[in-house]
């Protein structure tokens, strides 16, 4: 019987995680259980590779020790499957056998580490800890990538009623119960759903969103709950879904009124029962996911017109919160505006540090038809450009007719009605091919007027 050694060091304080073991030796499974549930990690056991596989494919386990031998059956030769199955997994190989080769080989075939037994109580909670501590971070920069981090102004303000809106999305973040965030676009929706997540209990877990209207009824299928290799041209690897990814902490739906009403009965199965399975792979799966959504759509028009499912729209509907855009919020521009200004000028090392009294005029005397989203357009491009430590008026490009409605009849040449519309849609729009979707005509287009224009 091969036993753990009993040699320790003081313990590192290592993140509580899912682990799996995967040994035909019951004695030393037993043990290995026993010690990590010691270390606060929830722990699941298998003394086939069978059983190991299978629960390595339907459970959110994020680290796996496996046996190089287990009867028969070859752990070695399991690894690429279990790489398949559960592409997020990070797998420490243990063996009686300590050759660079073994070691060698198993890297090579998608292991992360390599253990020899009988190894110590520290080289196993080293080895733990480093696995989780590195798969956390590969999740963390992931989210990094996806979301930079909000402003103090976005996520506070001067004004009664978005303050109380961030009253009660702190209340929220208390509960586990879904949110649905409502308001004009760019009005700061996604900004507030990340706040939500970080105040919660949730909030050192992975964060993940999922944009409906920009992909297909298939590939939102398989952003939203990954897929199989193989199941469909062009999947070359099996990838785990923004649900795998963001196992024990919050998934956004944003724009969930443009979820494809043939995919709704998965959605609303999976926020019923937190199960769902891959495209093209039969095997159910578990994760434990808030859910957060947001849309600019009126939910219940679409449910009367049997554009959205009723039974989905009560359970995403359990809180709702409404953002105020920010015309109805004018004190907040000015704090805003100077938060992107010194992001923008950091970013880009630009010269401009402070608004000109006429530019903080024109600031506050404009509409914001594009909300949030448009005035941090107006100020990256104002700071790019400005050569001055001043930035003034002319630099923001917000001529007088901005304001007035784009609508036909309005006291405009075309090709000002044409500009202004254009630049709404940008600024409402998260990228110019779906910009161009709205316009009706292709990117190519979009972006020669848009050159044109000087938008």
């Amino acid at each position: 019987m091969t036993e753990l050694s009993t040699s320790t060091t003081e313990p590192p304080s290592s993140p509580v995680g899912r682990i799996l073991v995967i040994d035909d030796d019951l004695a030393l499974l037993e043990s290995l259980r026993l010690f990590l549930e010691s270390e606060g990690h929830r722990v699941h056991t298998a003394d086939t590779l069978d059983e190991g596989m299978r629960l390595a494919a339907t459970l959110p386990v994020q680290v796996c020790l496996l046996d190089r031998n287990l009867g028969m059956d070859s752990g070695m030769d399991a690894l690429p499957r279990l790489r398949e199955l559960a592409p997020q997994l990070r797998v420490v190989m243990l063996t009686a056998h300590g050759k660079v080769e073994d070691a060698i080989a198993a890297l090579s075939r998608g292991a992360a580490d390599y253990l020899v037994k009988p190894c110590s109580l520290a080289q196993l909670r080293v080895a733990v800890a480093r696995q989780l501590d590195t798969g956390r971070l590969m999740d963390r920069l992931a989210e990094l990538e996806e979301n930079q981090e909000p402003l103090p102004g976005e996520i506070e303000s001067a004004n009664p009623g978005m303050r109380a809106v961030l009253d009660m999305a702190r209340q929220a973040a208390r509960t586990d119960a879904n949110v649905l965030l409502l308001g004009e676009s760019g009005s700061g929706k996604g900004v507030l759903a990340r706040a939500i997540h970080r105040w919660s209990a949730r909030g050192q877990a992975p964060f993940s969103t999922v944009h409906c209207p920009s992909l297909s009824p298939e590939l939102l299928e398989s952003e939203l709950f990954g897929h199989a290799r193989g199941a469909f041209t062009g999947a070359s690897a099996s990838t785990r879904g923004r649900v795998g990814h963001a196992e024990g902490g919050s998934l956004l739906l944003d724009e969930i009124g443009d979820f494809p009403l043939a995919l709704q009965p998965k959605l609303l199965r999976f926020i019923e029962e937190k199960v769902y399975e891959r495209v093209g792979d039969p095997v159910t799966r578990r994760a434990d996911v808030r859910i957060l959504a947001a849309t600019n759509h009126d939910l219940p028009a679409q449910v009367n017109e049997g554009r959205f499912r009723a039974d989905l729209y009560y359970r995403l509907n359990v809180l709702t919160i409404t953002l105020p855009p920010l015309r109805e919020r004018p004190e907040d521009i000015l704090p805003l505006a100077t938060g992107f200004l010194e992001r923008f000028a950091r970013r880009h090392a630009r010269p401009a540090r402070r608004f000109s009294a006429a530019a903080s005029a024109a600031l506050r005397g404009y509409a914001w038809p594009g909300n949030i989203r448009e005035l941090q357009n107006v100020i990256e491009r104002a700071c790019i450009l400005c050569p001055d430590e001043e930035l003034g008026a002319e630099w923001l490009a917000l001529a007088p007719q901005a304001s007035l409605p784009a609508i036909p009849g309005a006291p405009m040449s075309l090709e000002e009605l044409e500009r202004l519309h254009i630049q709404r849609v940008l600024a409402e729009t998260d990228t110019l091919e779906a910009a161009a979707r709205v316009l009706g005509i292709d990117a190519s287009t979009l972006y020669r007027k848009r050159k044109a224009y000087g938008l």
